[in-house]
């Protein structure tokens, strides 16, 4: 069977469109976390490297690279350097099967006025911003208040933002030039999934529960008490909130009758009809049978992403640092973008599962490459907005105790998901849903 190198081309775009937009919310979410817990506790926060402190995060980047790689000497050295991988490729390949956007037919030519509004918008937005890091790393390197490192990695962020906006103005120069750039291939439809499985969910959950692998080993590797206890309270955990989790989202499966989660979303498309008049989205928030599943699929996920207040397995006050104690430099990193990268995918998940994914509410987005790009930004919305409930709960809610967060997993949200499911059945076999 000869290879079709568009399909190929097509993938591998895919595939680096959406582990590119991964590896950049570590960074932009740590940020994000900074300011909000400094607005939640009446505090100023980052400030000092870029405006309001936006390149604190690629310093912080550097300063993980620069820093020595320690591995204690009674660790097992093979796993305790394996172990943060085993924690970061589940959380990026689990987004995998995830849609984050409407299907669209893709033309056979780019014309320059398809093109020139947004891509004017794009230069011109770079480079304001090139000018505004560039303006702000002069302003705080006069008055003495950042190190050497810092002013040049606000240089170095300034100087890209600036060329890459002039890179555009070239391309846009460029396309004007010439009128239209033939796309071989064109008239294909192009699905923003990068694997469209029947089977698409139970991939997530399986590859999912992988996750913890890395945190039990890390704590056993690390011959230290409190990595260990760390471990083993994520594994204990894990167990715990997986099925709530899984149960949680087979009533969302139930209702799209399908276990491919592009079906999931394209159920979510339509409209509920209230008295006749008012239309709701036809998202399984809203539906009267779904939103105890919601609930708790969505505090699973705090406990299934080992986030406060369910972080029992990296318990500072109690384990020092938990299961990553031992762990320095980019090791240390590694572990710091699992997480977030799972908060990614979490939130994405719920957005699929229950917020309609890339639906936009009473509108009804083209088959187009413009209708395409609106339903990407109607998902990143939501997604961002999941993204600052987890910061909005971790910096809201303390820590609950080890005892009650076990019997609220076994004796409150698996029951519940339970009943949920079982509503869920009857309403279908009704046909009330």
């Amino acid at each position: 069977m000869a290879f079709d190198t568009t399909d190929i081309v097509l993938s591998l775009l895919k595939i680096a469109i959406v582990v590119g937009a991964l590896l950049q919310v570590t960074p932009i979410m740590v940020w994000v976390e900074r300011r909000g817990s400094a607005l939640i506790q009446d505090r100023v926060g980052p400030n000092r490297i870029g405006p309001f402190g936006l390149i604190q995060s690629f310093a912080d980047a550097l300063k993980f690279v620069l820093k020595e790689d320690f591995t204690p000497a009674g660790a097992n050295k093979w796993l305790f350097t394996i172990a943060p991988m085993f924690g970061l490729i589940p959380a990026l390949t689990t987004i995998a099967v995830v849609p984050w956007g409407r299907p669209f037919l893709i033309p056979e030519a780019i014309l320059y006025e398809h093109v020139s509004t947004i891509g004017w918008t794009l230069a011109l937005a770079l480079l304001f911003l090139g000018g505004g890091v560039a303006f702000s790393t002069v302003r705080v390197s006069s008055r003495g208040g950042a190190s050497k490192l810092n002013v040049a990695v606000g240089w170095l962020v300034g100087a890209a933002l600036i060329l890459g906006g002039l890179a555009v103005i070239l391309s846009l120069a460029g396309l004007k030039a010439v009128d239209a750039i033939r796309i071989p291939g064109g008239n294909r439809i192009f699905e923003p999934i990068v694997a469209d499985l029947n089977v698409g969910l139970l991939l997530v959950f399986a590859l999912a529960s992988m996750g913890v692998y890395g945190i039990v080993m890390a704590g056993w590797a690390s011959n230290n008490k409190f990595s260990l206890f760390g471990g083993i309270r994520a594994s204990a955990q894990m167990i715990s909130y997986e099925l709530a989790l899984s149960l949680a989202a087979v009533s969302a499966l139930l209702v799209a009758g399908s276990l491919r989660l592009t079906d999931v979303v394209w159920k979510q498309t339509g409209y509920f009809v209230i008295f006749d008049t008012v239309k709701l989205p036809a998202w399984n928030v809203f539906s009267p049978v779904m939103w105890i599943a919601f609930v708790v699929f969505v505090i699973a996920a705090f406990a299934e992403t080992n986030r406060l207040p369910f972080d029992f397995a990296e318990a500072e006050a109690e384990l020092v640092a938990g299961y990553h104690t031992e762990y320095s430099s980019m090791k240390f990193a590694l572990f710091f973008m699992s997480e977030y990268i799972a908060m990614a995918t979490m939130s994405a998940l719920i957005v699929t599962l229950f917020l309609g994914g890339w639906d936009i509410p009473w509108y009804h987005e083209p088959p187009t490459f413009f209708g395409f790009l609106l339903s990407a930004l109607a998902f990143v919305v939501k997604v961002t907005f999941m993204l600052f409930v987890f910061v909005w709960v971790r910096w809201t809610i303390p820590r609950l105790k080890y005892d009650i967060l076990m019997k609220a997993g076994w004796k409150v949200f698996l029951p519940l998901a339970l009943v949920n499911l079982i509503i869920v059945a009857l309403a279908i076999a009704k046909g009330w849903i």
